[in-house]
């Protein structure tokens, strides 16, 4: 079945209207959009079930890199002020709360840990971009990428309603592969 508009041209469209979603007065991080669209995609497409899982994961994410750049703030220093000193307490935090995202990775509504990393990441892009509604303010910036995020998998839905779906093109390439991998 041909897409009604094409696909590229839909998502080219509301990869434009992310400039006016961050250009606004609360400085939001486009690109973090972008993220969660993404990871829509590599999650299995649009679907609720996605979606719930991406919602659930990435602001799990977010957190965990949030209280990072917290515990750095406060400690960063205490073996002094070297950049070696700062790195290995930096090291070290990295090293335990990373250990804690991972271990809530087992928690099944959490265990899309590609999700959390995606929030990690998108996070720390945040706050040291300079982005959030207060500049520098950790929590301006957790609330931007979190909310930003979030319409990642709202975009991935919109980019395949105005064609004939996500899911006659998935079809599509499942069968391509299929006799490749020997399956039926």
């Amino acid at each position: 079945m041909r897409d009604r508009i094409p696909h590229e041209i839909v998502a080219s469209v509301l990869a434009g209207l992310t400039a006016f979603i961050g250009g606004t007065a609360l400085n939001l991080p486009p690109w973090a959009i972008f993220i969660g669209w993404a990871g829509t995609f590599l999650a299995g497409g649009p679907s609720l079930a996605v979606a719930r899982k991406l919602w659930a994961a990435m602001p799990v994410g977010s957190t965990f890199a949030m209280v990072i750049v917290v515990a750095d703030q406060h400690i960063g220093t205490v073996l002094g002020s070297s950049r070696v000193a700062q790195d290995t307490v930096l090291a070290l935090i990295i090293l335990v709360v990373n250990t804690a995202l991972m271990y809530t990775g087992r928690i099944p509504v959490f265990s899309l840990i590609p999700g959390m990393f995606f929030g990690f990441a998108s996070y720390f892009a945040t706050f040291f971009g300079g982005f959030g509604f207060e500049h520098g303010n950790v929590l301006a910036a957790w609330v931007a990428v979190v909310a930003m995020n979030f319409l990642g998998p709202v975009f991935a839905y919109l980019s395949t309603l105005s064609t004939s779906g996500a899911g006659d093109a998935v079809h599509q390439a499942e069968a391509a592969v299929r006799p490749s991998l020997g399956t039926a």
